[in-house]
């Protein structure tokens, strides 16, 4: 479990430091850009006197003529319109348009410049005067936007990173699934066959013949589990076979396993036929392991409920007990390798659940309801 909370402080770290990169990103930009447009106010202040200046006097020294019409030949970025005091367009300047369609684009830019601010008055010789508006160029647009796209390239680029580590975790730990599953088959069949033999010793000395029942029924149930295990890793035979057969074959193995404070409520017809495609052989294993949590969640006290809901295309099963509850936190995690709460035990159980419902039945298993300290209810749905 510790693992799972440092993981998730990891992420949470990784966020908090992702916002605020993303937060400086943004505060920096906008210090930048209102730096380049109060430049860009100034440009345009000089280039406005530079255009009085042309427009107010006939007699010009040449050398200050050639640097107002440098100074008026500067400017190929920002766009500006010069009206009269009647607000009719008198010149235009860098702003594209075909001849067609010359005053709606002019009008439309207009428009624009005059919800960015107010315009420089331009005050020529008698009495005359003229108003220039301007907006933005295409650069400073560009470079207020920059953070968004930059922001959102993080975004993006986290969230693949994040999917193909989930995918090349998820491959790693198929993997380590399949070995551990192959291996643990093969280590269980020599000892298996061993005790068959020894079974088969007794049967013919005079040993008492409940015993070697029990040895039996034992002895089967070991060759269930190296069964179950040999098949993690390669894809099952499901066949249609009455799902309540296997849930209440199940449930049997469990009552004889269990304490007798442990009551299991079979809350279906336990005579229905219910057909669905399963591997009874890894099905009932994912009961086993789901009840077992459960009795683990009541420390060995209370009540286990199984309720079947048969509809046109699934089946449903809850299983619901009355332990401690699992917390909102847990719910995700809780069906994830090597989760577990307690002391003992390596958290594979409601994994192995997981994985033998959704990779090879292809259904679902979910946390439907949970609250502290009055129970749980596993779901899981079937295809039919």
């Amino acid at each position: 479990m510790d693992i799972y909370l440092k993981r998730k402080r990891a992420k949470i770290l990784l966020l908090m430091v992702a916002i605020v990169i993303g937060v400086a990103s943004l505060l920096y930009t906008n210090w930048l850009t209102k730096k380049m447009a109060q430049e860009e106010r100034k440009k345009v202040e000089l280039w406005a006197e530079a255009i009085k200046q042309l427009g107010s006097s006939d007699q010009l020294d040449s050398d200050y003529l050639n640097f107002l019409l440098e100074v008026t030949s500067k400017n190929t970025t920002i766009p500006i319109i010069i009206v009269d005091e009647k607000d009719s367009i008198n010149s235009a300047y860098n702003i594209h348009f075909s001849e067609p369609r010359k005053g709606e684009i002019l009008t439309k830019e207009l428009k624009k410049m005059k919800e960015k601010g107010s315009p420089i008055l331009l005050d020529l010789m008698d009495n005359n005067y003229l108003l220039l508006y301007y907006r933005d160029s295409s650069i400073l647009r560009n470079l207020r936007i920059y953070p968004i796209v930059q922001l959102l390239v993080i975004v993006i680029f986290i969230v693949v990173a994040y999917f193909a580590f989930l995918a090349t975790n998820r491959a790693e730990q198929n993997q380590v699934w399949v070995g551990m599953s192959k291996e643990t088959a093969h280590q269980l069949g020599t000892p298996i066959s061993s005790l068959m033999a020894w079974i088969e010793l007794l049967k013919l000395k005079d040993v008492d013949e409940n015993l070697v029942k029990e040895l039996e029924r034992d002895t089967s149930r070991l060759e269930r589990i190296t069964e179950r295990f040999s098949k993690i890793g390669s894809k099952p035979e499901l066949l249609r076979i009455n799902l309540i057969e296997v849930l209440n074959s199940a449930l049997s193995y469990l009552k004889s396993r269990s304490s007798d404070k442990v009551k299991f409520i079979s809350n279906y017809d336990t005579e229905a036929y219910v057909e669905t495609p399963l591997n009874a052989a890894l099905f009932s294993w994912v009961i086993e392991n789901v009840c077992k949590n459960a009795i683990d969640a009541m420390a060995n006290s209370g009540s286990i409920t199984i309720d079947v809901e048969e509809k046109s295309d699934q089946v449903l099963i809850d299983i619901t007990d009355t332990g401690c509850g699992v917390p909102k936190s847990n719910q995700k995690t809780i069906f994830q390798p090597g989760f577990s709460t307690k002391k003992r035990g390596w958290g594979l159980g409601l994994s192995l659940a997981k994985r033998i419902v959704e990779n090879y039945h292809n259904g679902k298993i979910f946390i439907k309801w949970s609250e502290m300290g009055k129970g749980t209810s596993f779901r899981i749905v079937l295809q039919k």
